[in-house]
């Protein structure tokens, strides 16, 4: 084959001969009288009047007007004043045929020593190999892709300056979607950006010719070559990067743990999350999450999220935009995210952009993919306790796309497997739904519609029914302005809502109901000033409705007494604007600040207490009553942003950043960790918000062209007036909610070191984290104060963490993963003695926090088994068998105490005592 291969070459080139833009020999003389007509026409024009015949790809010159005025001039010299000002390029053969190209121009004569013994190439003689054959072998050694046709954007001439600005979307050409966090730059000079959540990029560059760069995690690396005349848009589409292994990405491009100005934030690749074992096979993000360095749980089956000694009401869940109360299903063992529709997971722990307020320690950004809009498609699986269907497609084909979604479990015949005869009679079970649709309804406008819903039940024992629903939809318009400057208009709303229903005893038969709502509004818009200065900039507002509990009697026997909290309304506003700027080559910084304001609205009664003294109902002196609208309590104040990085070198650079947040809403809980019945507590005159500030430093460090990643950040938070409780607090239906809370001190430190390789059969990465989390309760009530004062362990301070998520790939088929983690015990408080004080005996218990339950440990395993890979199949499919806590750890979630014929006990509970097997069949079609 390689043998026809240069015969047919030799033959093909032995036609040809390089003449530049004329033939050798004397040339024709031609006469032309054109006025801006098509290249086309241009073609047959000289076609018509000598014996030659053009070659050309009609794209590359459907936008050229060619006006021409010659007469009895040589062929040479029309094809010279053709190409001027256009890049074009001419290459006449011997037998008169005339290639157009607008790349490097076809050489038509062959390099000396073209057939070598050895059968490598060769350049010609004294000279590099052409432009076309370099650029060849190095996207075959890169794998990128170059469209030769050049772009020109806008129309020539008529800038008014030296710059102008580049834009549009970058998308995925097999489905529409668009590509998130993918780097557009050139390089000479050094101008670049990253898509944004809607694969919408700008750029500010000379005019001129550029090679435009496309490079991002999961797509192939891209070149567009353009000519910009005037701003204009280009819209990209790219290939997706299908390779032998599934990497294990977190950050969205190689380079960008270095280059970017973000420090702590995290970026995960929902393709890989899939990799990660977890409890029963189904893919979990909050499980992936809980891998990074700085975030922790406070034990098994816990969904919520520990960043950086923050609590887990300090983490800010947007779901498209909509705030998610309860993150979890099925006893916190399933997060409330079906992986199969996510797009993209961001997780920021420090440097958190302007634009993001109300939580802090974190901000946790998922959002959906748009849906296909080239063609239908569906994805799905089926587990041991789960199974999902995702089906999407166009409505109007690359305009107009949807994409739905629903999980369900049927998790009943586990729980009557138990050995215990009353749980048997337990029964739980939860299912969720998610619909999207995106819109483009013209090139400067398009709107995205969101809508979740999930439900969970269950029921222990034949006792009480838990019911729980989150409930959030969403609706954006985003509207391009012009190159510079676009913006999204977003209205969002969230419920929560649970409702606890105990009927076992008619008598006390009851139900607890608990309510939050929350509508927000937000305009974001961005402004790409030049390419040293980006500035975003916005405003939002959100409304807080609660009902803070309601007991009311179940059935005409009850005896319940009915019991209704007043609700409680406030309002959040606020106003930001950030800017970046380079302020040279090496140093960038960024600057921003959040401005927020609540009001804690009526109608509401706000108790007075005696000052000085602990809150207690007898310590009431006061209370004043404000009408519907009435304004009881008002907090305001900035919120800083600056970071700053400088780049070492090309693969190495160090960066800081401080961030002070305010947190106006919290949440209540007689738990270590998250559940269903945690309630959300506005701020009001008595219980004022929580402030926080935050510096962190880093050094970050590439290996290995970039397949190998390294860095260090350490931190410090300090943290004023967030919630915690006095010894034995009430926090249900409590109508003096304040003489149980107090409001606590609080710091946080740590340093997290983390190295992952991206490529390669073997791939992963390796964290540790050393961090600490103190509370200080110094109140000036004596009665108040924990601890004697001194700072004591958070419930969630575990301060040595180390994780290793590997994974390996034997072949195209098939691969395992392995995960990792080690981390100290969590604090408990210990009873250490009983006493006797007159006829009642009492416990004497330790300082609060003073001990630990054992440290924890636990090994997972997964085999992934992809089928066959034919390309016409019904459905393509794969299996992961998974192994959960594969050495079968009794990890602690708890301790508790028990008394034992007069003596007190400690027991231990154990969520998964042993391995927990696990099957998932995934297909898609």
């Amino acid at each position: 084959m390689k043998t026809l291969y240069r015969l047919f070459s030799l033959l093909f080139f032995f036609l040809l001969s390089t003449v530049g833009y004329g033939q050798n020999g004397a040339a024709p003389l031609l006469s032309l009288s054109l006025d801006k007509v098509p290249f086309e026409q241009f073609a047959k024009e000289v076609e018509a009047k000598a014996p030659y015949k053009f070659y050309f790809d009609a794209a590359a010159v459907t936008s050229m007007a060619i006006t021409l005025q010659v007469s009895e001039v040589p062929l040479d010299t029309v094809l010279r004043r053709v190409a001027k000002g256009r890049n074009l390029k001419f290459a006449v053969d011997a037998s008169h045929r005339i290639y157009v190209t607008t790349g490097a121009p076809i050489r038509t004569d062959l390099p000396i020593n073209f057939f070598r013994p050895d059968g490598t190439d060769v350049a010609y003689e004294d000279e590099p190999a052409p432009a076309a054959v370099q650029s060849a072998r190095a996207r075959a050694r890169s794998g990128s892709t170059l469209k030769a046709t050049v772009s020109e954007i806008g129309i020539q001439g008529s800038a008014t300056g030296k710059t102008a600005t580049l834009a549009g979307h970058l998308r995925d050409s097999k489905t529409g979607e668009p590509v998130i966090g993918a780097s557009v730059y050139i390089e000479t000079p050094n101008i670049g950006t990253t898509t944004d959540q809607f694969g919408y990029y700008s750029l500010a560059l000379p005019l001129g010719r550029h090679e435009l760069k496309i490079r991002g995690i999961g797509i192939k690396n891209s070149r567009r070559l353009i000519q910009l005349h005037n701003n204009g848009k280009l819209e990209i589409e790219v290939e997706e990067d299908i390779t032998t292994l599934k990497e294990v990405v977190i950050e969205a491009e190689k380079d960008r743990n270095v280059s970017s100005m973000q420090m702590g934030v995290e970026r995960l690749d929902i393709k890989t999350i899939k990799q990660v074992p977890t409890a029963f096979g189904e893919a979990d993000i909050l499980r992936v999450v809980l891998t990074l360095p700085g975030v922790k749980s406070v034990g098994e089956g816990s969904t919520g999220l520990n960043v950086r000694g923050g609590g887990t009401d300090q983490n800010l869940i947007l779901f498209n935009d909509a705030t998610v109360y309860n993150p979890s299903h099925l006893f916190g063992f399933f997060s409330a995210f079906n992986p199969d529709i996510l797009k993209s997971v961001e997780l920021y722990k420090s440097g958190i952009p302007a634009k993001y307020g109300g939580r802090l320690s974190s901000v946790l950004d998922i959002a959906t993919r748009d849906g296909n809009n080239k063609k239908f498609s569906g994805s799905g699986g089926i587990g041991l306790l789960t199974s999902r269907l995702t089906l999407e497609g166009p409505i109007i084909k690359d305009k107009t796309s949807f994409i739905v979604s629903g999980r369900t479990s049927y998790s009943d015949w586990v729980l009557k497997r138990l050995p215990n005869s009353q749980l048997k009679q337990s029964s739980a079970s939860f299912y969720d739904l998610n619909a999207h649709i995106t819109h483009e309804i013209n090139e400067k406008n398009t709107i995205y519609i969101t809508g979740y819903r999930s439900n969970d039940q269950f029921k222990l024992a034949n006792d009480t029914l838990y019911k729980y629903q989150n409930v959030n939809g969403s609706f954006k318009w985003k509207h391009i302005f012009n190159n510079k400057l676009y913006g999204v208009l977003t209205g969002a709303l969230s419920r929560y809502n649970y409702n606890i229903t105990s009927e076992e005893n008619a008598v006390n038969a009851s139900t607890l109901q608990y309510k939050i709502a929350q509508n927000n509004v937000q305009a974001d818009f961005s402004y790409f000033l030049s390419p040293k200065h980006t500035i975003d900039f916005g405003a939002s507002s959100i409304l807080y409705n609660i009902m803070p509990g309601s007991l009311t009697p179940l059935g005409a026997e009850s005896l319940i007494t009915p019991d209704v909290l007043p609700n409680e309304k406030g309002l959040e506003s606020a106003l930001y604007a950030s800017d970046r700027i380079d302020l040279s080559a090496r140093f960038s910084l960024s600057v921003g600040l959040r401005y927020s304001l609540y009001n804690a609205l009526g109608p509401r009664d706000v108790y007075q207490y005696a000052p000085g003294v602990s809150k207690t109902e007898n310590t009431i002196v006061d209370t004043l009553s404000y009408k519907s609208g009435d304004v009881a309590a008002t907090y305001h104040g900035p919120e800083y942003r600056l970071s700053a990085k400088y780049a070492l070198s090309d693969n190495s650079s160090v960066k800081a950043s401080f961030n002070r947040m305010r947190q106006y809403i919290h949440m209540l809980s007689n738990t270590a960790s998250m559940s269903p019945t945690d309630t959300w507590k506005l701020s009001d005159a008595n219980i004022r918000p929580q402030v926080g500030d935050q510096v962190s430093v880093g050094y970050y460090r590439n290996f290995k062209n970039n397949t190998i990643e390294t860095s260090v950040e350490t931190y410090y938070k300090s943290m004023h007036d967030f919630v915690d409780y006095k010894s034995g607090a009430t926090l249900l239906l409590n109508h003096h909610i304040e003489t149980d809370i107090v409001n606590a001190e609080g710091k946080a430190y740590g340093v997290e070191f983390m190295v992952r390789k991206l490529t390669g059969k073997v791939n992963g990465w390796v964290s540790y984290t050393y961090s600490r989390s103190l509370v200080q309760i110094n109140s000036p009530a004596t009665s108040d104060i924990i601890n004697g004062g001194k700072y004591y362990p958070s419930n969630f301070d575990k301060p040595h963490d180390v994780t290793m998520i590997g994974n390996y790939r034997f072949s195209r088929r098939f691969s395992t993963s392995l995960n990792f983690n080690y981390s100290t015990g969590r604090p408990i408080t210990l009873p250490l003695a009983k006493y006797t004080i007159g006829n009642s005996t009492r416990v004497y218990y330790s300082e609060r926090n003073e001990y630990r339950v054992p440290d924890y440990y636990r090994a997972d395993f997964a085999l992934n088994i992809e089928g066959n890979h034919k390309v016409k199949k019904l459905a393509h499919s794969s299996v992961t068998l998974s192994v959960y806590n594969l050495t079968g750890r009794k990890n602690p979630y708890s301790v508790y105490f028990k008394s034992v014929n007069g003596q007190i006990k400690g027991y231990q509970l154990s969520v998964f005592a042993k391995p927990i097997p696990g099957i998932t069949y995934n297909f898609k079609f």
